[in-house]
């Protein structure tokens, strides 16, 4: 994966943990004036709760067992990277589970890179003993792990919405807003999808500061998407044009009614397409491909 250093507070980048195959193609892409026409087909999952106790359940569920099943078939599942959407840990981002959930995601580690959002039950510190590299560009955000990465002929910027571990509602707080708000002009006409944990709702559970983003994202035409989860469920809606995503969780549903997988996104400069792979909970859905246009 091509790095691009970039300053920061601790001085250095992170550097990716997949092969540099994936983005040196995109670029050659770029330089000969396709990269509109380019797709990337990206892995995203969300809510893994890998536990330190291999035998831990939760209705039903075992988020271990279930992510040791899907790992090798995200590995072999031809994309170009993945993105873990928060709630790596179980509940309260221990030490064990960030090992559980290195081990089990070896052979995806292996073969591209792989961005991993917090979520409220990540712990900051515990999570960064464990990863010490990330692909892209990491931001001086203070107490924040936000990245920014390419995926063919878009960025994904993912933003840090944990508040504090194993508090349910989650916050951005005003450096990450600020930051945010400058940098999404920056990035000219080329189109952003955005990451993060929490749902943007009113709920006291939801992002605390959800009006104040999603002022900041709508203006930013170049913002075609905001990508989350948190609640379980899997979602499709709009704001002024830019579609709000809510992707399944894979250590367990909250309610049957819901599935219980991951998504195999292709992203594009003018749309996406979105496949939904469920192992458990509501499979009707199971391959069905969710289409969406970019607004312009």
């Amino acid at each position: 994966m091509a790095l691009y250093r970039v300053p920061t507070r601790r001085g250095f980048l992170r550097r990716s943990i997949g092969t540099a195959a994936t983005m040196a193609g995109f670029a050659a892409l770029a330089s000969r004036g396709q990269a509109q026409t380019a797709r990337a087909r990206w892995a995203i999952l969300s809510d893994i709760h890998i536990p330190t106790d291999a035998q831990n359940e939760y209705r039903g569920f075992r988020p271990y067992e279930n992510l040791k099943r899907i790992a090798p078939i995200i590995a072999e599942a031809g994309v170009d990277g993945a993105i873990v959407n928060g709630d790596i840990a179980r509940l309260e981002g221990l030490p064990g589970d960030y090992a559980n959930m290195k081990e089990l995601l070896a052979p995806v580690f292996g073969k591209m890179p792989v961005a991993m959002a917090l979520g409220n039950h990540d712990h900051r510190k515990n999570f960064a003993a464990t990863f010490a590299e990330s692909p892209g560009e990491e931001q001086a955000i203070r107490d924040k792990h936000v990245i920014v990465t390419q995926a063919g002929p878009l960025k994904m910027v993912i933003l840090d919405s944990m508040l504090q571990t194993n508090l349910v509602a989650g916050l951005l707080g005003k450096e990450q807003r600020v930051w945010l708000e400058q940098y999404l002009p920056s990035a000219g006409n080329t189109p952003i999808l955005v990451f993060m944990h929490h749902t943007p709702g009113d709920r006291d559970g939801d992002l605390l500061d959800t009006d104040r983003l999603l002022s900041i994202l709508t203006v930013n035409r170049n913002v075609k998407a905001l990508i989350y989860g948190h609640s379980h469920s899997y979602s499709y809606d709009q704001v002024k044009g830019m579609h709000l995503i809510n992707v399944p969780a894979i250590g367990y549903n909250f309610n049957d009614a819901e599935p219980v997988g991951w998504v195999h996104a292709e992203f594009g400069a003018d749309g996406a397409d979105f496949r939904l792979n469920a192992f458990g909970g509501n499979r009707a859905s199971d391959g069905k491909v969710t289409s969406l246009q970019w607004r312009s």
